[in-house]
Parts: C-alpha cells; structure tokens; sequence
C-alpha cells in the first residue's frame, strides 16, 4: 500500500452541495441561478487576487462578491443577508454518495485529507455539520500559505506539510481549474462532473473523471490495485 497516492479533496461543491445555497439567491436576487454567478466570479476574484499578490480570506472575497453583484443590480445587501450567506454556507450538507465513498477509500487504504481555500474554522465547521470531519486525517487551508488554488503555492504548501513530493497525491475535485492546477503541480487529479462541472478541453487534463465520488472512488481502488 506504500504506493497509493495520498488523496486530497476539494470540499466547496466537490464533497459538500453547493445548490442548497440557492434559497438565500433567489431570495435576494429573485433568481436562484445568480448563485453560480456569485459563485463563479468568487473563484475569478480569488484567483485575481492571488496573481495580483493580494491575499484576502475567502469568505471576505464571497461577502464582497455577492455586494458587487447586487449594486450592479441596484440591490441593498444588510446584515440579515450577510449573516445568512455565511451561515449557509457554513452548513452545506455532504453530496448523498459522498460519507460510504469516503469510507470506501479508507477501507482500501488511502490516506484522506482536504485542501480549501475557505478558512479553516470555516471548513472544521462545514465538514463537522456534515459528520465527515473523522474520516480526515488532516485538513489544510489556502489560508496557511495565502495562495489560493489553483495557485502552485497552495498545493506545494500540503507537499511541505506531509514531506511528501508531487507524484505522491491525487486531488480529487469537481472544477476543472481545481484539477488543472493540481496536475500542472505533478499530482495526478480526478475530476467529479456535477451538476455545472465538466472537463475543459485545453490545458492540463485530469487522469480520472466520475459522475460522483462513488464512481471515482472505485476508479481509484481499481487503478491503484488498492482493498
């Protein structure tokens, strides 16, 4: 078992559900689809931000994104809204595969741990609420070299953590700038296809894609000769 690769996940939408932050979208913007927008432009600004050499706490860059598109919308953001953005994304709930998939792979053997960019309070709180915390050995944060991903710096920082080299991981993640990063690094990479995901046709190219975390667990476990 010493050569499987240590698997690092993604959490935001790869193990957590992203679209039950809609409500709070549809509420404020009346469209429940303005929470890929806020979404999409939180990982366009983060990154910016990061190339710019300008690191800010992810959090801090969503409540400032979800403001910018509301007065571009001539709409008001308050307290009440701010709290709610924080608070629901604090409690996703894991995808349904995702608890048994990751014990599937702790079964095989590999080693599990995360990679975010959220803080990590933030992400303690996420995996905790969705009774997963356990299953990780350890859990990192952007945070801790501020560099967001897909940032070289942000996955070099797990590397010198568990003084391991590249070839020795595998990211799993459901967006392709996630997986691009990552294997640019030397990681091999998995990308999940949910809902609004899907692999980006230049660029450095996952190893594996699944349509859930079962499927690419059982593509780890076959490829890697693991259980």
């Amino acid at each position: 078992m010493a050569d499987v690769p240590l698997i690092v996940f993604d959490v935001n939408e790869t193990l957590l559900d992203l679209q039950t932050m809609e409500p709070i979208f549809a509420r404020i913007f009346g469209d429940k689809d303005a929470m890929r927008l806020w979404f999409a432009n939180l990982i366009l600004y983060s990154s910016a931000l990061t190339v710019a050499g300008c690191y800010v706490p992810f959090t801090d860059i969503g409540a400032a994104v979800m403001k910018m598109l509301a007065d571009t919308k001539g709409i008001t953001i308050d307290e009440r809204d701010k709290k709610e953005l924080t608070e629901r994304f604090s409690t996703m709930p894991p995808h349904a595969e995702v608890p048994a998939a990751l014990r599937k792979l702790r079964a095989a053997g590999f080693r599990l741990f995360t990679l975010t960019d959220n803080l990590l309070e933030v992400q303690t709180r996420q995996l905790t609420h969705g009774g997963i915390v356990d299953l990780f050995e350890r859990r990192f944060s952007a945070d801790g070299v501020k560099h967001h991903k897909p940032s070289r710096q942000a996955y070099a920082y797990v590397e010198r953590e568990l003084g391991a080299s590249p070839s020795r991981f595998c990211l799993i993640a459901c967006h392709t700038w996630d997986t691009l990063g990552a294997v640019a690094a030397g990681w091999e990479a998995a990308l999940i296809r949910r809902v609004g995901n899907d692999l980006l046709g230049v660029g450095p190219q996952p190893q594996l894609v699944g349509n859930d975390l079962d499927d690419v667990a059982d593509q780890l476990i076959a490829r890697h000769g693991a259980g």
